[in-house]
């Protein structure tokens, strides 16, 4: 029965997880009413040094893993793995769930007013903290998204469909408005930053060229680009509306291997995206069959629209001398 006092609908999760979910959500919540305050609560976007990956920290990001840290310890949470630490913390010896989270996605983007996240996966326990998380992604019993936008959203799977919840904030609680969240199969809008266009691979740059194309290309349709540099909105759109995002390895330093985390990022993601009918690989290899080798391991991402996302795969599968644009000219591919 669900608690009088309960800051979320628990019809649809799952009775064992409604206390990590409620803490999630509680935290959620304030960090909600501390962002919509802006500049009013103080310097949130300010620099205050950086992570063990070497990324810039923001002080809300500091603050956001510090109180899900300490709201997570009643909650049956035994390991806490955050993108703001270098190592997993034991929150509950005797805590049967294993926690991965970035507590504030897109935190660069705190002070321009775009729709910024929190993100988490949770897996069962296992004795050893990184072999709790270094493992394949597909066991992954719960993941999910929280989204600080105009609205406050929290998009969470349990492996049976992916659900969405709204922050109603006169009743301070997150209702639920969607129990089967389905991303469209088709879709006009495709998200990569077209900044990086010369360092892409040639599968890459030839998916793009083609999209670009419009109407004189094999898709015979016009398309639209988006970037927001949110992961968080860049997903939410994506589940909301179709199509598909594109965040490859490409040539730079630092980027062979691709920039989003597989542990904190891409796997609840991923999971999330198949559940509402969509697809998520590294571009070849499906994310959900993948496991890091280390707790801030990188890896490409590719995810949205079912159809879209095995265009990019069979790019990838050509031999190179054979990957080039407008594939219509010799019938591959054509629609």
């Amino acid at each position: 029965m669900q608690s009088q006092h309960s800051i979320i609908d628990e019809g649809k999760i799952p009775q064992r997880l409604r206390p990590v979910v409620g803490k999630l959500c509680e935290i959620g919540a304030d960090l909600s009413h501390l962002i919509a305050r802006g500049p009013l609560g103080g310097a949130l976007g300010a620099a205050v040094g950086e992570n063990t990956d070497g990324d810039q920290q923001k002080a809300l990001d500091v603050m956001a893993d510090e109180a899900f840290a300490s709201a997570l310890k009643d909650a049956g949470v035994r390991w806490y793995a955050s993108e703001e630490q270098e190592e997993v913390v034991e929150l509950d010896p005797e805590g049967q769930y294993a926690l991965a989270i970035d507590p504030l996605d897109g935190s660069s983007n705190i002070d321009v007013n775009v729709s910024i996240g929190t993100i988490f996966s949770i897996f069962e326990a296992k004795d050893d903290p990184n072999e709790s998380f270094l493992r394949p992604a597909g066991e992954q019993i719960a993941a999910g998204y929280i989204i600080y936008g105009p609205q406050t959203g929290l998009m969470v799977t349990f492996g049976e469909g992916t659900q969405f919840y709204v922050l109603d904030p006169d009743a301070g609680r997150f209702a639920l408005v969607n129990e089967a969240v389905s991303i469209p199969p088709t879709s006009r809008e495709f998200a990569i930053n077209a900044s990086n266009y010369r360092h892409w691979s040639k599968p890459v740059r030839a998916y793009i060229d083609d999209c670009l194309a419009g109407t004189d290309g094999i898709h015979g349709r016009n398309f639209n680009m988006r970037w927001v540099a949110s992961l968080v909105a860049e997903t939410h759109r994506i589940l909301s509306r179709g199509g598909i995002f594109l965040y490859p390895s490409d040539s730079r330093p630092g980027y062979e291997q691709g920039r989003l985390r597989m542990v904190y990022e891409c796997a609840p993601m991923a999971f999330l995206v198949e559940q509402a009918g969509g697809r998520a690989t590294n571009g070849t290899d499906r994310i959900l069959d993948l496991k890091a080798a280390e707790l801030h391991q990188r890896t490409p991402f590719i995810f949205g629209s079912s159809e879209k996302v095995d265009r990019v795969a069979a790019y990838h599968d050509l031999p190179e001398k054979e990957v080039s644009a407008l594939f219509g000219s010799r019938g591959l591919f054509r629609e």
